[in-house]
């Protein structure tokens, strides 16, 4: 079992940046990727950023790249994203995501793919 816990979320204006954490805990030896998502009501869960836990290799989704940033520590076994220049379109519940053992790269952004999940932290970009 993995536990995932995030912090950081809260109410920001448009252009502002907001840094994002998530702790994990437990079996965390055998993470080897994790990613954050975020959804809106009434939306699928949208694929934001991934890192392979060793690797540190970097996937973001099309809207985000050039703005977010995805990383680690792996000591401290927390992810971190970084979001810049946000947007009103921003605005969403944000959850981390693991992925224990071996698995094709291609697959990354999978969401259902991912074994554990954070509860979730909400945020808003006002404009």
């Amino acid at each position: 079992q993995v536990q995932l816990v995030e912090s950081g979320g809260g109410l920001v204006q448009a252009g502002d940046s907001l840094k994002l954490s998530c702790a994990a805990s437990g079996r965390t030896f055998s993470m080897t990727a994790m990613g954050w998502f975020r959804q809106t009501p009434g939306k699928e869960r949208e694929f934001v950023a991934a890192i392979t836990w060793q690797g540190g290799r970097t996937f973001y989704g099309d809207s985000v790249k050039d703005r977010f940033a995805i990383s680690k520590d792996n000591g401290k076994n927390t992810l971190y994203l970084q979001m810049n220049s946000l947007k009103p379109e921003d605005t969403a519940v944000y959850f981390c995501a693991a992925r224990m053992g071996l698995f094709n790269i291609a697959t990354i952004s999978a969401q259902r793919l991912y074994d554990y999940w954070g509860q979730g932290t909400q945020v808003t970009v006002s404009s």
